[in-house]
């Protein structure tokens, strides 16, 4: 908040996987984004987060997110998250996937301990685009 403080940005505090807070507003958006975040949830709480950060996306809308894979740093809590788990979630919640592209880090010394990302983007809709994997 103090890096942007902005009267445009409204913060809020609330966690994956309920994301109760949020929920209770009952507000739909265009782009629901998670960027190194889904891989410091389990498998049961990213079955559980899915039903939840669907829900946030109105239809047409597009949810993306950045996966990382690698070595875990000391002290943090990752899992590795296949992308067909996060694909099969999504879809039996009505979300098409439109990407799935693995790319290096851009960071050097990740590059070097083998960190790598997986981008993943849905779309909420019944005529979604052909998947772009790489």
């Amino acid at each position: 908040m103090a890096l942007h403080p902005s009267p445009r940005i409204e913060w809020l505090d609330d966690s994956l996987p309920n994301l109760a807070l949020l929920r209770a507003r009952d507000e739909r958006f265009n782009l629901v984004m998670l960027s190194a975040v889904w891989m410091h949830l389990d498998a049961q709480q990213r079955r559980d987060a899915m039903p939840n950060l669907a829900a946030l996306v109105r239809a047409g809308g597009v949810m993306i997110m950045k996966v990382r894979h690698g070595p875990v740093p000391a002290g943090r809590r990752m899992f590795e998250v296949l992308p067909e788990e996060t694909i099969e979630l999504a879809q039996t919640q009505g979300l098409h996937p439109v990407l799935n592209v693995r790319t290096e880090s851009s960071q050097e010394a990740n590059r070097r301990a083998g960190v790598s990302w997986t981008n993943l983007a849905f779309v909420r809709g019944s005529n979604p685009l052909r998947p772009k994997t790489q």
